[in-house]
């Protein structure tokens, strides 16, 4: 099913950037399109989750670099029966986290600093889960071609206002109000499929995360502090690719504050109740929780070697061994 959604969404995304092809530049512009559209789906098959991670230059951690965070991804992964992902961590002072990747076999986990900094050890355990649903879900690839292209997209329909109001060469057949729609109508369209995507999406993940780190109060109160702390922290690497908004746990864009058609994620509040409630059907049921390690000691970093995020003081980090760590890591 999910194959074919993908196959839908791809041959979607390729009808709508051919579109804006013919608005600016008629059945040529069209033509130029389609070939351009078919080498972009071939291309973000294969790099958009690299595009990705270097958008928000993410650096691969491994068991040394990061090994309390490392270990926990490993410790998640084999609870949802799932190969062990690559692993990343983005230097930005926003909570948050996204999934990437073509497959489960390819594919690649995220998290900013500021979560790893801000939420408890449970609480990073339940956003991580929930990234490794989506890699479950085969979310991941739909994803961040969604991504790669929404943003051609927009680029596309930027584009538009330069190049298709040339009208001794344009042989776009609405003329100058063809170039305002690829200007408006195209992005608009895209983004709304990315809204459909995102929306329809998260409550799966939010359930399935909650099974896979055994308790769905984790999840929800990771979601209440990210929440809150997404919009008081700017993450400008967001601001800059706006096509990838839909990839995070929570829209880490500054000015979404709306739960309706144009949010790009369902309301946080609604997806904290479901989690409660699910939360009451787990209590009785003691194989539901028995899964994730949840009796870690607490421990600073000057007790434990090579502790933090990375032992480098020098490091995007900015932890070495002699300084206390906070959030899930002390």
């Amino acid at each position: 099913m999910n194959v074919m959604r993908t196959a839908m969404l791809l041959a979607f995304m390729t009808a709508l950037f051919m579109s804006i092809g013919f608005l600016i530049g008629g059945k040529t512009g069209m033509m130029i399109a389609l070939v351009i559209a078919a080498g972009m789906n071939l291309f973000s098959y294969w790099n958009s989750d690299k595009m990705v991670l270097s958008a928000y230059h993410a650096q691969e951690v491994d068991a040394r670099s990061a090994p309390e965070f490392y270990n926990m991804i490993r410790d998640l992964a084999a609870n949802a029966g799932l190969p062990m992902p690559k692993v990343y961590i983005y230097d930005n002072p926003q909570p948050n986290a996204f999934a990437t990747g073509r497959n489960p076999e390819n594919s690649a986990v995220a998290a900013s600093t500021g979560l790893l900094q801000q939420l408890t050890h449970e609480e990073v355990a339940g956003v991580m889960a929930h990234e490794l649903a989506h890699v479950q879900n085969r979310d991941t690839l739909i994803m961040t071609i969604t991504a790669t292209l929404a943003g051609a997209i927009s680029m596309l329909g930027n584009f538009a206002f330069f190049f298709g109001g040339n009208r001794e060469n344009n042989s776009n057949p609405l003329g100058f109000v063809g170039v305002i729609v690829a200007m408006v109508v195209a992005p608009f369209a895209a983004m709304l499929v990315q809204m459909a995507i995102s929306r329809t999406r998260e409550y799966s993940a939010d359930r399935r995360g909650a099974e896979i780190c055994g308790n769905p109060i984790w999840l929800a109160s990771a979601l209440a502090k990210i929440a809150g702390a997404a919009h008081a922290i700017p993450n400008y690497e967001a601001e800059r690719n706006p096509a990838t908004a839909h990839m995070f746990i929570i829209n880490p864009l500054s000015g979404e504050r709306m739960d309706n058609l144009f949010s790009t994620h369902p309301n946080t509040e609604n997806r904290i109740a479901a989690l409660q409630q699910m939360a009451h059907e787990f209590r009785g049921n003691s194989a539901s929780t028995a899964g994730f390690r949840t009796d870690r000691p607490q421990r600073t970093a000057r007790s434990v070697p090579n502790a933090g995020v990375n032992a480098d003081p020098n490091s995007p980090w900015g932890r070495g061994t002699n300084e206390p760590r906070k959030g899930p890591w002390s």
